[in-house]
């Protein structure tokens, strides 16, 4: 999330999906976002003091999609997976928008919670949600990480179109 973040357009309207206590919100805030910080419980995010943040609770797992219409400079989603609506999400980004996704991966179940196939993502799940909506990919991997505890993870970093005046992501060797 840090190393990426900065890729999302200056002053773009940012979502922070699944919000829950916000830590993202408050980085997408730091960075001078306007930051739309939804979950179906608000109750830790409006402890959050921040102008830049408006938290809002929305159940979006239910039928109709909360967010038609809304258009976002950057969506960052962390530990959520609701398949029905994943493909909503490029439908929210503006040209230019940076897309930042983490979440639970097959294999995880061998270390706790989620152990759930519906919350888990299938191998390379991401990378071909990102080629079937024409996202150009900056970043992905399918991974076992250590912190903050041992899961399966997949991380995509993906713009809706080109990434216009900003700085290159610096790779480490």
């Amino acid at each position: 999330m840090v190393r990426f973040a900065p890729l999302i357009p200056k002053g773009a309207i940012a979502l922070d999906l699944a919000c829950g206590s916000g830590r993202h919100s408050q980085l997408l805030a730091h960075l001078g976002h306007c930051v739309l910080a939804v979950d179906q419980d608000i109750s830790a995010i409006q402890n959050v003091l921040s102008s830049a943040i408006t938290p809002k609770c929305l159940n979006l797992e239910e039928g109709a999609w909360p967010l038609s219409g809304s258009k976002f400079g950057g969506i960052v989603v962390t530990n959520y997976l609701y398949r029905p609506h994943l493909d909503r999400l490029p439908e929210l980004l503006e040209e230019g928008g940076v897309l930042i996704y983490e979440t639970f991966a097959l294999g995880n179940e061998k270390f706790g919670k989620p152990s759930n196939p519906n919350f888990l993502l299938n191998p390379g799940e991401l990378l071909a949600f990102a080629a079937r909506h024409g996202l150009k990919v900056l970043a992905y991997e399918d991974i076992y990480v250590d912190e903050p505890k041992p899961a399966m993870v997949q991380r995509l970093c993906a713009v809706k179109g080109m990434l216009k005046d900003r700085i290159p992501l610096q790779f480490q060797a």
